[in-house]
C-alpha cells in the first residue's frame, strides 16, 4: 500500500511548478515540487523500513519482510517506469 501511494505526492505537486519558459524541469525551485518529493521519499523509506522493523521485533518472519520489500520495490519500480515512458513532453521541436 505504501509503494502504491508513494508516487501520488509527486503527481499532485508536479503541477504546482512554475510555468516559466526559461526554467527547466530539473532545476525547478518550486517549494511545492520539493514538498512533493520530500513526502514521496518519506513514504518510500517507510515502505522499506516498516517490514525491517517488524521483522526485527519478530512480529513477522524475516522471509516475509524480504518478500514485502522485494514486492513493494517491484510495484514502485513499475509505477516509475510507466510514468517515465508515458510522460508527455511539451517540447515539439
Amino acid at each position: 500500500l505504501t509503494f502504491v501511494m508513494a508516487p501520488l505526492p509527486n503527481a499532485i505537486f508536479s503541477h504546482c511548478g512554475s510555468a516559466d519558459d526559461f526554467a527547466s524541469s530539473d532545476d525547478a525551485g518550486s517549494a511545492a515540487v520539493d514538498l512533493g518529493r520530500f513526502i514521496t521519499s518519506i513514504i518510500v523509506v517507510t515502505g522499506f523500513a516498516l517490514p525491517i522493523a517488524l521483522a526485527h521485533s519478530e512480529v513477522i518472519q524475516t522471509n516475509a519482510a524480504i518478500m514485502s520489500i522485494f514486492g513493494g520495490g517491484c510495484v514502485y519500480g513499475t509505477i516509475l517506469a510507466y510514468s517515465a515512458v508515458f510522460k508527455q513532453d511539451t517540447d515539439e521541436f
